[in-house]
């Protein structure tokens, strides 16, 4: 072949590779889980007890388990939704990983936990020609007028080939900034920047792709649309609903091997009447706490009611923390009604979200707050997720640093 022919064959070879998603790749994974020094350092910070004691005597092995469920990957650490993330979770032994599903501006899947958070998870405001694009351009901080920074930028205010040209970072901000850099200069102290230089952005495909190769099942969700519906004339939310769910089948995806979820009671029952195999594992998320005033100790404030969640179909209930537990008069940590009747009517429950509230010597956050004043060390993310394993009988647990949820699962002999 002529070496000019050559050389154009070459280039029409990358400019076909460019535009084309990466290729499911051979990932190889240690025999057993990487769990690192957290674990044990959380055992060390634990209570003296008997948990402590069992769990102190157990060096293994670890094994990967459906309890351990990979959050956005592994968000403590790694840019949420992420190559990086979703290996990082892999090694540690989650059996489940996460894709939150939203759309781009041509209806292209992509995994973010928010349809408009681009500004505080990728640096997208300092790409000049994406950030005008973005639905509200960034705003610095007037102290001297109590003004704060802001910024929203949303995927579906850009392509699937403008997304790509996006890096990952991790998921903060600035209220304070005068720039757009210092705006994306906002990472809370807990977390860290050390694996944030080059995250790299997935679609959906690619998730699907990516974990498949890791050997882990998914739990994709269907993300709140933060764009009037139907988006661009006929964009129905039951159309992006099934979108999600086409792509489990298109790549040959068991049903079994697939936790569709949404805080959209709606989604899981169409799913229900469309797609009755996903169904029997989707995952209603819990968020009636918040729109609704749900209390998990007055079963009035729960409608529909558990039996009636079973009735319409639903399997699985995927329900905050700090709405399963509850303090007895003793104060320690128990059930709360809402967790039992949930058990009760036949519901699985999968919670969210182990270390997510930051170091909890304070009691813990928003993941904590039924509990907060029996919550005053690190130590306690075990304690907390005993009651969780034993007490409510949860089936998996949202972490986001797998390798916690892997280690109690195999010292406590949990599937």
């Amino acid at each position: 072949m002529p070496v000019r022919h050559r050389s154009a064959l070459l280039s029409a070879l990358w400019l076909l590779t460019a535009v084309l998603p990466a290729a499911a790749e051979d990932i190889l994974l240690p025999r057993e889980p990487q769990i690192g020094p957290r674990p044990f350092y959380l055992v060390d910070k634990m209570k003296d007890g008997p948990l402590k004691q069992q769990l102190s005597q157990c060096t293994g092995p670890f094994r990967k388990t459906d309890f351990s469920i990979g959050h956005r990957g592994a968000a403590l650490e790694f840019p949420e939704h992420t190559r990086e993330s979703y290996i990082a979770a892999a090694q540690m032994g989650a059996g489940i990983i996460e894709c939150d599903v939203t759309f781009t501006k041509d209806r292209q899947l992509v995994c973010r936990h928010s349809q408009c958070d681009l500004h505080t998870t990728t640096n997208i405001l300092t790409v000049p020609a994406l950030a005008a694009k973005c639905m509200q351009a960034f705003s610095p901080a007037y102290s001297a007028a109590g003004k704060k920074a802001s910024a929203k930028c949303c995927t579906s205010d850009i392509t699937l080939a403008e997304f790509r040209r996006l890096r990952a970072k991790m998921d903060g901000f600035n209220p304070d900034a005068k720039t757009p850099e210092e705006y994306q200069n906002g990472t809370p102290r807990w977390r860290t920047d050390l694996y944030a230089n080059s995250g790299t952005l997935m679609t959906h495909d690619e998730s699907i792709a990516l974990i498949k190769s890791l050997g882990a099942k998914f739990t994709p969700e269907l993300k709140a649309p933060e764009v009037p519906m139907p988006f661009d004339g006929d964009y129905t939310q039951e159309k992006y609903a099934s979108q999600m769910l086409d792509a489990y089948k298109k790549a040959g995806i068991a049903p079994s091997d697939v936790f569709a979820q949404s805080f959209n009671l709606a989604d899981v029952l169409y799913w229900v009447k469309t797609e009755p195999e996903f169904a029997k594992q989707a995952v209603y998320l819990e968020e009636r706490y918040e729109k609704q005033g749900l209390d998990p100790n007055k079963p009035e404030t729960w409608k529909p009611s558990m039996a009636d969640l079973k009735a319409q179909g639903v399997a699985i209930l995927g329900p905050p923390i700090w709405t399963m537990l509850t303090l007895n008069d003793r104060q320690q940590i128990v059930p709360s009604e809402y967790a039992k009747a949930a058990k009760a009517a036949g519901l699985d429950l999968i919670g969210w979200s182990l270390e997510r509230d930051g170091p909890l010597n304070k009691g813990g956050g928003f993941y904590h707050k039924s509990i907060k004043s029996a919550v005053d060390r690190d130590g306690d993310t075990l304690t907390v997720l005993d009651v969780l394993a034993k007490q409510v009988g949860i089936r998996g647990m949202f972490s986001d640093w797998p390798a916690t949820t892997t280690f109690y699962a195999s010292c406590t002999g949990m599937k």
